[in-house]
Formats: C-alpha cells, sequence, structure tokens
C-alpha cells in the first residue's frame, strides 16, 4: 500500500483533491469499457471476462501497486499469449496460468527484481511490442470484414487462409468497420470532443445502427457469446491438477516476464508524465497480487495499461482514488447496462483493435531505430520482430535478449584495454612519485575495462606473449571495476606460465571488491602476500629493493 501512503502524506486523499480524481476515473472507465471486452474477445474469453479483470485488477492494484497513477486491466500486449493459451488449455488453463504467473510476480517483487526493465533492450521491446502488434491487427480481419472462421496453427498459415477468404467478405460488416474506425480515429481532433474517447463513440455509434437498422449477418456480443450476465462476478477456485500446472509453467512465467515489462514501462511512463516516482518492486508485488486475485473472479491477466495511465494523468487523476473509482464505474455500468451491450457488433471492437494494434506497432519509431540505430541492434529488432510474429513471443524475446547480450559482451570485450608501458610513457609519473627511472627487467601493463570472460583470451594473450624475459611484471589494476572467475582463472594460467620462466608478477592499484577476489580465488596466496600493492608507488620500490644489484649497474654506466 505504498501509492496510497505516499498519496496520503502528499496531501492527495483530502476532500479537496477528490474531484478531480472523481471526473479521472469516470473518464477512464469509460475509456476501459470497450477496450476491456475487445481485448477479452481477442484472447478466446467471454466479453464479461474481461470487465471482470478491468475491476478487479485495477482495484487492486491502485491499493496495493507502487504507483499512486498506474491503471491497469487487460492489455493488448497479452491478447497473443493468452489466446494461444486458452486455445490450447481453455479458460481454466488461462485463469490458472494467471494465477500462477501472479505468485511469480509477487516473488519477483519481494525478491527485489523490480528492476528487470532496464535488463530489456530498446530493439528487443520495440521488436516483440511492434510484432505483437501485426499479430493483433491480421488476428482482427476476421471480425472486421465479417470473414468465416480459419484454421490453422501458425500466423503464416492463418494470414494465407485469411486472404483465401476476402471474396466471402460481408460488405456491410466491411462498411459498419470502416465507418467505427473513421471515429475512433478522427473523434480527438474534432472540436469540442478532444476530451471524449474515440472507442466509446465509435462504439456507441455502430451499437445504435444495429440497435435501430437490424443489418443482416452483422455479428454481435449477443449472437456470439450471448450478452453480458447483469450480475457480481462468482467466486470460484479454477481447478487444476499437477499435471496442468507443470504443463502451465512456461506460459506462466511468460505471462510474468510480460507482465513485468508492460507494468514497469507504464509506471515509468507514469513518473516521466506527472513527475512522480514509483516503487518499482512494490509495483510487481501489486500487479502479483492482482493476477491472483482477478481469476478467482472469473477474470484473467492484466497489467499495468499504458494508454489508460496517460488517460487518468491527463485528466486530472492523481492519487490511487481514481483508478478505485474507475473499476466502480466498470461495475456500475456491469449492473446496470450489461442489456445494453448485446447489440454491440463485434467488428467495432476490431475497429478499435485495429487501432490499439497501430498503437502498438510504433511503426515510426520502428523505422527512426532501423535507418538510425547501429547494424547490431538493427538486426536485434529485425530478429525479435520476426520471431515474434512467425514463431513465438517467448521464442523471440528469450532470442532477441540472448543476442543483445552476446552484442553487449562483444562491444565490452572490446572496450578492455591492456597496455603495455614502456619508460617513456611513464617518465612523468615516474617523477611525480620520486622514482628517476623504471627498473631493469621490469615491465608494467595498465588493464582499462571490466575484466570478465568475454575479454579472458585478450588478457591471458597479451601477458603471456611478452617478447623479453623479465624479472618482475606489474600489473596495474586501477581501471578495473570488477573481475569475474573466468578472468581470475586466466591470470592463474598467466601467474603458473610466467614463474617457469622465473617471472615475479606483482599487483597493484586493485579496489576493493577485486582484492576480495583475488583472495578468495587464491591469487594472493599463490602470489605471496609481499606481491600485491595498494599503490604503484610500492610496487616500483619492491622491484628496487629486489633487483638492487641492477639498478646499482645501470647509475655506473650513467
Amino acid at each position: 500500500m505504498i501509492a496510497i501512503l505516499e498519496a496520503q502524506q502528499a496531501g492527495l486523499l483530502r476532500i479537496k483533491n477528490w474531484l478531480p480524481n472523481l471526473v479521472a476515473g469516470i473518464i477512464v472507465g469509460v475509456v476501459a469499457l470497450p477496450l476491456a471486452m475487445a481485448f477479452a474477445i481477442a484472447s478466446g474469453v467471454k466479453p464479461e471476462q474481461g470487465l471482470y479483470t478491468a475491476m478487479v485488477a485495477g482495484a487492486v492494484v491502485s491499493i496495493f501497486g507502487g504507483s499512486r497513477l498506474q491503471i491497469a486491466g487487460p492489455t493488448g500486449a497479452f491478447i497473443v499469449i493468452l489466446a494461444g493459451i486458452t486455445a490450447k488449455f481453455g479458460i481454466s488453463g488461462l485463469q490458472i496460468a494467471t494465477l500462477m504467473a501472479g505468485v511469480i510476480l509477487m516473488l519477483m517483487g519481494f525478491s527485489r527484481l523490480g528492476s528487470i526493465i532496464k535488463f530489456i533492450p530498446a530493439p528487443v521491446i520495440v521488436g516483440f511490442t511492434s510484432g505483437i502488434g501485426v499479430i493483433i491487427w491480421v488476428g482482427q480481419w476476421k471480425d472486421f470484414f465479417g470473414l468465416p472462421s480459419v484454421t490453422g496453427e501458425h500466423f503464416h498459415e492463418k494470414l494465407w487462409h485469411l486472404i483465401q477468404q476476402f471474396p466471402n467478405a460481408s460488405l456491410t460488416t466491411s462498411a459498419l468497420a470502416l465507418c467505427s474506425l473513421a471515429l475512433v480515429i478522427l473523434t480527438p481532433k474534432l472540436p469540442y470532443m478532444k476530451k471524449v474517447p474515440g472507442p466509446l463513440v465509435a462504439m456507441v455509434f455502430a451499437t445504435l445502427v444495429v440497435s435501430v437498422f437490424h443489418p443482416e449477418g452483422v455479428a454481435t456480443i449477443g449472437s456470439a457469446f450471448g450478452g453480458i450476465p447483469q450480475k457480481l462476478p462468482d467466486f470460484a477456485l479454477p481447478e487444476f491438477s499437477f499435471g496442468q500446472i507443470v504443463q502451465l509453467i512456461g506460459p506462466a512465467f511468460t505471462i510474468a516476464m510480460l507482465g513485468a515489462i508492460e507494468s514497469l514501462l507504464s509506471a515509468v511512463v507514469a513518473d516521466g508524465m506527472a513527475g512522480t516516482r514509483h516503487n518499482s518492486n512494490q509495483e510487481l508485488i501489486g500487479q502479483g497480487l492482482a493476477n491472483i486475485i482477478a481469476p478467482l473472479f472469473g477474470g484473467f491477466a492484466a497489467t499495468g495499461a499504458i494508454a489508460r495511465t496517460a488517460t487518468n494523468i491527463r485528466n486530472g487523476g492523481n492519487s490511487p482514488l481514481a483508478g478505485i473509482i474507475h473499476s466502480i464505474v466498470l461495475l456500475m455500468i456491469l449492473l446496470f447496462l450489461a442489456p445494453l451491450a448485446n447489440n454491440i457488433p463485434l467488428c467495432a471492437l476490431a475497429a478499435i483493435l485495429f487501432v490499439v494494434a497501430w498503437n502498438m506497432s510504433e511503426l515510426p519509431h520502428f523505422v527512426e531505430m532501423v535507418k538510425k540505430a547501429p547494424k547490431t541492434d538493427t538486426a536485434i529488432l529485425l530478429i525479435t520482430f520476426l520471431l515474434t510474429v512467425f514463431t513465438d513471443l517467448v521464442v523471440a524475446v528469450n532470442i532477441g535478449v540472448i543476442l543483445a547480450a552476446f552484442s553487449f559482451m562483444q562491444r565490452m570485450a572490446g572496450a578492455v584495454e591492456i597496455q603495455k608501458h614502456t619508460a617513456s610513457d611513464l617518465d612523468k609519473e615516474l617523477q611525480l612519485i620520486g622514482h628517476k627511472h623504471l627498473p631493469p627487467q621490469v615491465l608494467v601493463y595498465s588493464i582499462d575495462g571490466p575484466l570478465f570472460f568475454g575479454a579472458a583470451e585478450t588478457f591471458q594473450r597479451a601477458l603471456a606473449q611478452t617478447n623479453t624475459e623479465p624479472k618482475a611484471l606489474i600489473l596495474r589494476l586501477n581501471h578495473v571495476p570488477f573481475m569475474d572467475f573466468t578472468a581470475l582463472q586466466s591470470l592463474e594460467h598467466v601467474i603458473h606460465l610466467l614463474s617457469r620462466h622465473n617471472v615475479t608478477i606483482l599487483l597493484c592499484e586493485a579496489n576493493k571488491a577485486v582484492q576480495q577476489k583475488l583472495t578468495k580465488a587464491g591469487l594472493i596466496e599463490l602470489l605471496g602476500q609481499g606481491h600485491c600493492f595498494t599503490t604503484f608507488d610500492e610496487a616500483l620500490n619492491y622491484c628496487e629493493l629486489r633487483f638492487a644489484e641492477d639498478s646499482k649497474k645501470m647509475v655506473v654506466n650513467e
């Protein structure tokens, strides 16, 4: 309840702040109405289940989430994965997977993994959201154009079958859908209509047309689903078995990861618009709790909704009260206006999802990234996009993140510099610390960058291939922020290799974290306690004392 406590401390729950949150909550509730039903139908469940999800998840996230501005509910990002789960495991399987995802989200929050969004690169996020947008768009062709049902397990099969069915499109349904689409797009651009939700206008217009003219062949919620029950959702535990739980672990993790990304992105957007600061771990806990409770009341997966959250902020919402009011508005609509939903045409909801798909695709941003991003990032973007569309969202995100990680490691390995210093390179520094020259037969190497497994080979090769037979080799580690175990093993290998040639290795200027890792790995003991120094000056003094005879010879020669 961090968000509510922060709102109370800021004085946002006082009566004088009720009105703007009341207005914002009503507007968001009205905006959520058509979206909740459209997302539910596209996910393979009944339209009322979308309302149940929006009501329950919206209230729970507002009370227990980490952002006081977040509006939660069913979203377009989930459609692809939820529709697949519903088709394979049924509605009960979807609800079990949602409940499991809720538990995973809560565990992520309690484990303080709220910063997970930072580890998902932009090309991967844009790639899979654009891919989802394409899938949603194509998936709505059937209802938008009044096409017969098509079969096909994969995207390309469904696409081909839909194209083949176009000669059977319903002109009446298509015309009504195009009018609805025009209203969704143009309503916010009309004078005095900027604050009126376009999806609501389109839905009301299409419903009135169907109610008055009864056009033949136009599918409605009533004809497809038998209408929406005018009652509160029933509490029921989904029936499950151990075998189902095992089968649904993968889908549950997908829902949890997608929900975490979507909700935290929405919270970040809200912070940018309102100048607030959300608690990411508490947000995951709130989202997890919402996904545990929603299935118990007939709902399914929910997450933070960026569009509804932005609408909330634009209309004056500044506390969790707006999210709670949004849930109450949906409840009142369900209890008193449910019979009116019978004549809502599915083509109008498809038109709304066309716009949702366009917004999700982020086409301008996608094109800009292709033009301006480095070639590697562009490749990751396109690969993630194509895998999302033609294979599977989970595969796409996993491969996208792995490719991005490999790309990052390659860049980091290339950024690590292992430089050999000559006496002339160190002349000024030696004078500053009181040394006239570099001791004879002493090599100095400096390492700049993190020593991890990606750079271990470069490090080992650079130190092992010395062209001379020095008496000592000083490694300066002042610019090494960390070392991993692979780098420590490489260093151990170099120590053993050079010790066979009677070369003494001295380490200096390592930070505390690196020193601790060197000690834990046993390398300080292997080198000898006297061979690890805090400063470069101490290492030079050791060499001068150890190789005093050579120093005297050098002075005589001078």
